[in-house]
């Protein structure tokens, strides 16, 4: 299982992925925008999202879980 968590404050922008699809390590899963800038947040392992815990829209503040992939 690997936990992806916010490495900043930031405003969730963009969700690419859902609840059951499946990532590959390094795919996009979701991305952030701090300070007029855009962070594509990535997986770090294969698997299947399992959980997504934002929303378009929200804040996510450091080390708010964003998604956890088995």
């Amino acid at each position: 299982m690997a936990e992806v968590r916010a490495e900043m404050v930031a405003n969730v922008w963009k969700v690419v992925v859902s609840e059951g699809d499946q990532v590959a390590e390094g795919d996009e899963l979701v991305v952030l925008e701090s300070m007029k800038m855009e962070i594509p947040v990535v997986a770090d392992a294969d698997g299947t999202v399992t959980a997504l815990k934002v929303a378009e829209g929200d804040v996510v503040q450091e080390g708010d879980l964003i998604a956890v992939i088995e």
